[in-house]
Order: C-alpha cells, then structure tokens, then sequence
C-alpha cells in the first residue's frame, strides 16, 4: 500500500523560506515519478514541480521557476521541496503526488503553507 506523507508546512512571512518533505513508502521499485501539487481557496489544484522518471527532467511551474527547487533522496524515499523568496500568492495547501508528473494516482495528505505578515 502506497503511502505519501507530507511535513514541513507552517506559516511564514513574504520573502521567507520553508522546506517541505514527503516521505514515500510502499513502492517496490524507485522507478516512480514523483513531485508537489498546490491548491489555494478558491482555486483549481495545480502542479507545482516534479521529477519525471521517465524521461530524467524536474519540471517547475512558471510561478515558482527560481525559487523553488526540488530534491530527491531515493536512498530515505524522500522528496523535498526548498521554497525560497515566498509570496502571499503562495499560499495553499501543498500536496505529494506520485506515480506520475502529469496525472499522479496517489496523493498525500497536504500539508498548509501561509505565506503572510
């Protein structure tokens, strides 16, 4: 059973940085795409980055794309996500996702990110 576990949330003021970790368990193999999903009230979920197994790239979304960046630690099932110079438009629930970039079938739990003064 496929369980993703999301940590690392909390509250933060504009220009701060947080850290947010997933820890991925139930996989049988490390050939698994896997990566951060957000959604903000009132708006649709979108992806915010990823690690594509497929073909080997780190996608980010235009809103993040050089402040945010995305690791992999395959050896502690871990995927983190370094979120830097942040914005009060950052604020949403983030969410683990894997098995895919694009249409993921398991989703962790979300964790809130309040980027606010």
């Amino acid at each position: 059973q496929v369980q993703l576990v999301e940590s690392g949330g909390g509250l933060v003021q504009p220009g701060g940085s947080l850290r947010l970790s997933c820890v991925a368990s139930g996989f049988t193999s490390d050939y698994y795409s896997i990566g951060w999903f957000r959604e903000a009230p009132g708006k649709e979920r979108e992806g915010v980055s990823c690690t594509s197994i497929r073909d080997g790239r780190t996608y980010y979304a235009g809103s993040v794309k050089g402040r945010f960046t995305i690791s992999r630690d395959n050896a502690n099932n871990t995927v983190y996500l370094q979120m830097n110079s942040l914005k009060p438009e950052d604020t949403a629930v983030y969410y683990c996702a894997a098995d895919d970039c694009g249409s993921p079938n398991y989703w962790g739990q979300g964790t809130q990110v309040t980027v606010s003064s």
